[in-house]
């Protein structure tokens, strides 16, 4: 069973590698999936994002390893989740919200059985090698989750806020969600919203045209399409839309439904 690992950790720090020693001392056959360990320190909404976005194209039974952790030794619960495509371990504080929400399969416990901890007195600083790893692994072994600690509601976890795209006359109104490393945003705004027609979207004073891909516009042109994610995207061809509009997460956008072409068929 694979175990996925996202975390804000880095790679200059022995951190990660910390963490797979523990995972592979326990289960050393589960294969490791870095998804990413460069989510900016402490910044929930990308991990929530980045675990959304990677979701869907994992094998069902996936452990989700979730180490972004601002609040690590305090009262935030450590919890496992169960869904219908695998399982979610990581802190109470909403970056596994993405995900179960939206599933109709979910089980979710708090990790107090010390007996799948990596000791009975875990660091206050570091849960990630000494709670949410090990469990992880016994997780991957086909340990059942009941047995890592007593059932929470599940709607007693923490949901980070996410605007819901707005309706409007001819259109929608949405946010940016998530910025990536070219400097391209990803809005709130799902395909479903432009996959009938031509489009534009509206981002400060600014309209762009929707478009299929970067390479549709001359290097250095602005445009709008749908990301590999699912949503609506501001983009730079070869530049970043960050810098260019100077775009922050929480940015509101427009997104319009533009007239039909006149049909030219005889």
């Amino acid at each position: 069973m694979p175990i996925a690992l996202i975390t804000d950790f880095g790679t200059q720090d022995a951190y990660v590698g910390i963490m797979k020693g523990v995972i592979v001392t326990l289960c050393p056959t589960a294969p490791l999936i870095d998804l990413t360990h460069a989510i900016p320190p402490q910044d929930l909404v990308a991990a929530r994002f980045t675990l959304l976005s990677a979701y869907p194209y994992l094998p069902t039974g996936t452990v989700y390893l979730v180490v972004v952790d601002p609040g690590v030794g305090t009262r935030r619960r450590a919890i496992a989740v169960q869904t219908s495509r695998g399982f979610l371990v990581g802190p109470d504080n909403g970056v596994l919200s993405g995900v179960w929400p939206n599933d109709d399969r979910v089980e979710a416990v708090e990790l107090t059985h010390a007996d799948y901890w990596r000791g009975a007195h875990p660091s206050a600083t570091f849960h990630g090698r000494d709670i949410f790893a090990p469990v992880a692994a016994h997780l991957a072994n086909g340990v059942a989750l009941t047995q890592l600690g007593p059932t929470i509601d599940a709607q007693s976890l923490v949901q980070l806020p996410r605007p819901a795209p707005v309706a409007l006359a001819g259109g929608w109104e949405g946010a940016v969600q998530y910025i990536d490393r070219f400097g391209n945003a990803a809005t709130t705004i799902p395909a479903s919203a432009v996959d009938s027609g031509p489009w534009s979207l509206t981002v400060g004073t600014t309209t762009l045209s929707g478009t299929t891909t970067y390479g549709a516009v001359a290097p250095g042109t602005a445009l709008a399409l749908v990301g590999s994610h699912g949503f609506v995207e501001i983009a730079i061809n070869q530049g970043s839309a960050q810098a260019t509009f100077g775009l922050m997460v929480g940015d509101r956008i427009q997104v319009t439904r533009l007239p039909q072409p006149p049909s030219t068929a005889c």
